[in-house]
């Protein structure tokens, strides 16, 4: 990025002067434009009214680059403040594309935002800069704007080349736009003077002949080859990329040997672990809360042939730990080596026994437990937590350890009201060092019952949700494990409540590498004093590479008949379950939890499900296309030969009918009426 002649070294701030504005009051002195007053309530632009359109446009002194925008704000919180708001950039006052879409808080802290600028991967100048409030703090409130601060690039030398592409490339999409209108309205000779002189590609050439056979020819057979080809050459692929997934759950019954179900399975729990190695296809799970106590059971799954294997009734009398539940579990699958850090332990048990945080490995290979240490914190670790999150980097075998309450006595939980947690360690497994990398601080608070998840290809852990205290968080970052910088992806601002899952706890969440995606599933979300209303099913997958949440699907019913109907067809809502992924076959696996039912608050789970989310595969869409093709030729022949146009859509069109398609089917049904 050094090289990039956008690099942090040349960017700097740019002047400007306001240009025009709608319906904006005069509230400002232009010779003060790039001076910051927060305590000055006159220093600011302000709306009339808080009705669109309302917008102001800035003039550069010469066209820049525009990498930043800054937002000053008044010295304490404003209900004139811009919580929503969209910034245009362009050369022209009159023709702009949008830079960014974001909102303020209501704080009294600046903000900066990055902006749009760049275009097919290069760099794209503008002149003019417009600011459109869409929402302000205050419901019936008019809209102010207290400094603005712009950054970016206005030397000549990396400007005028960014200019002059511009211009070719606005003059480039004007001629495509207009060689689609004239082959639209089938100006057949305009179209081919231009494209000739111009010699611009409309389109892909596979897309120019399917026209041609299409709309000038009407040879359909040979607009089904062009799709089949295209469908082999893997044309369909950018396109099936982007397409909303679709879930499929299935209830796992496990392939039962012995004749008592309750030893060849695991009981129901909540607050268990369970962790997955993806190439022997096993999944570990170790202990828990079944209503009454904690558990010290250790089992494993196979899931080539569908059973349950159970390591061991008691694992602290193997040699390995305690009883538990709200621990931690990762895997090394290298090594074949499972890791289990911290507990929860109730008032009564703080006061009786020493909070020392215990530290085991079990050899998968070996089937054997061994302590590593009786107490993590007189090593350097973190103490006595519960609800932590931790992940393995296999490559450097490394342990990270985040978040988590700590443990105290009921005495000093009276002298200290207010929960204490625990920082960022990290765990070398080779030579059996802890180092403390963040402490709890503003730039990465801890929390509990939050997610972490490594992508081990771009050396990044990422953190979101979560709570802190009485405070749910919806908060998202990123930590680079190699150079420990911390970076805020979404700040948890109620801007963002529709577009990411909401503010949640014990949500659990998994990360796919190969595919850049990381998917979270709802657990006990907001109002946690409210359960029987906040529990509800809901599945988000967040792509990496685009910082784009979508929401595959959301389940809000509630009724206790519902989901007794659906007990074989979906999981109840539910949290303290837990939930493993199988990124090879690209399959999700869930068990157990509590479903929060106030009235049974000592129930637990004991379902598994497997989980599995499809999009449209290149079979269907070549289906799809074929459907079509023989749609439109049928529609055609039905005008010069409907006797011929019957048969064709007995024989032929019917053929590629998808009949679980309802809307398709009655589509059919009705063109044989």
């Amino acid at each position: 990025m050094a090289d990039h002649p956008l690099a942090g070294e040349n960017v700097q701030n740019l002047p400007f002067t306001i240009h025009k504005w709608s319906s904006f009051s005069a509230n400002y002195y232009p010779e003060n434009i790039l001076v910051d007053k927060p305590n000055d309530q006159s220093s600011r632009w302000s709306s009339d009214s808080n009705y669109p359109p309302q917008f102001l446009t800035l003039k550069l002194a010469r066209p820049a680059i525009l990498t930043n925008i800054t937002f000053g704000k008044y010295e304490k919180t404003h209900v004139c403040n811009l919580r929503k708001f969209k910034v245009y950039g362009g050369l022209h006052d009159e023709h702009m594309i949008e830079l960014l879409q974001s909102g303020l808080k209501n704080d009294n802290v600046k903000e900066g935002f990055g902006l749009r600028h760049e275009l097919e991967e290069k760099p794209f100048p503008c002149r003019f800069i417009k600011i459109v409030p869409i929402m302000s703090w205050g419901p019936s409130f008019n809209f102010s704007i207290w400094f603005i601060q712009l950054s970016g690039v206005d030397d000549p030398v990396i400007v005028n080349p960014s200019l002059e592409w511009f211009n070719t490339y606005r003059e480039r999409e004007a001629i495509r736009l207009c060689l689609k209108h004239f082959r639209q309205h089938n100006y057949t000779e305009a179209f081919e003077s231009l494209q000739k002189k111009t010699r611009i590609t409309l389109e892909h050439p596979m897309l120019t002949e399917l026209h041609e056979k299409l709309v000038a020819s009407g040879d359909f057979d040979m607009c089904e080859r062009l799709v089949e080809q295209a469908s082999e050459d893997s044309l369909f692929d950018h396109y099936l990329s982007r397409q909303d997934y679709k879930p499929k759950w299935m209830a796992i019954s496990p392939i039962v040997k012995d004749e008592d179900l309750s030893s060849s399975r695991p009981g129901m729990r909540g607050g268990h672990q369970m962790v997955i190695d993806t190439d022997a296809q096993q999944i570990y799970l170790l202990g828990g809360w079944d209503g009454m106590s904690d558990l010290s059971d250790f089992w494993v799954y196979h899931v080539e042939t569908g059973q349950w294997l159970c390591l061991s009734r008691n694992t602290e009398l193997d040699g390995g730990p305690c009883a538990r539940s709200c621990h931690k579990m990762c895997l090394d699958k290298d090594r074949k080596l499972i890791y289990t850090l911290g507990r929860y332990l109730d008032s009564e048990s703080r006061n009786t026994m020493p909070l020392k945080s215990d530290f085991y490995v079990y050899d998968i290979t070996a089937n054997q437990w061994t302590l590593i240490s009786d107490d993590t914190a007189a090593m350097g670790g973190p103490p006595l937590i519960f609800d932590h999150q931790i992940c393995m980097d296999v490559t450097k075998s490394t342990i990270f350890v985040f978040g988590g309450r700590i443990l105290t006595s009921s005495s000093s939980d009276e002298r200290t009201p207010e929960p204490a947690f625990s920082g960022l360690y990290s765990y070398d497994c080779q030579t059996s060092t802890w180092t403390k990398l963040k402490n709890d601080c503003p730039e990465l608070r801890s929390r509990i019952g939050h997610s972490m998840l490594l992508h081990s290809e771009k050396r990044l852990l990422y953190i979101f949700a979560g709570q802190r205290g009485k405070e749910f968080l919806s908060d998202f970052l990123q930590y680079n494990i190699d150079t420990h910088e911390v970076k805020i992806i979404l700040d948890g601002h109620k801007k963002d409540a529709d577009q990411v899952p909401a503010p949640g706890f014990t949500q659990r969440a998994t990360i796919d590498p190969a595919l850049d995606e990381i998917h979270v599933l709802s657990g006990l979300s907001k109002d946690k004093e409210k359960r029987e209303d906040v529990v509800r099913n809901s599945f988000w997958v967040y792509n990496i590479n685009n910082n784009k949440w979508s929401c595959v699907y959301k389940n809000e019913n509630i009724g206790q008949q519902y989901w007794t109907k659906m007990q074989t067809v979906e999981p109840c809502p539910r949290f303290a379950h837990q939930l493993v992924y199988d990124d090879n076959h690209k399959v999700h696996y869930l068990f157990g939890g509590n479903p929060g039912k106030a009235s049974l608050p000592k129930m637990r789970l004991d379902d598994f499900w497997s989980l599995k989310l499809f999009r449209p595969s290149k079979e269907q869409l070549l289906r799809k296309c074929q459907y079509l093709i023989r749609q439109q030729k049928f529609f055609e022949l039905a005008t010069v030969d409907p006797i011929s146009a019957l048969q064709y859509l007995q024989n032929d069109l019917s053929q590629t009918v998808d009949h679980d398609d309802t809307d398709e089917t009655r589509e059919v049904m009705n063109t044989f009426k």
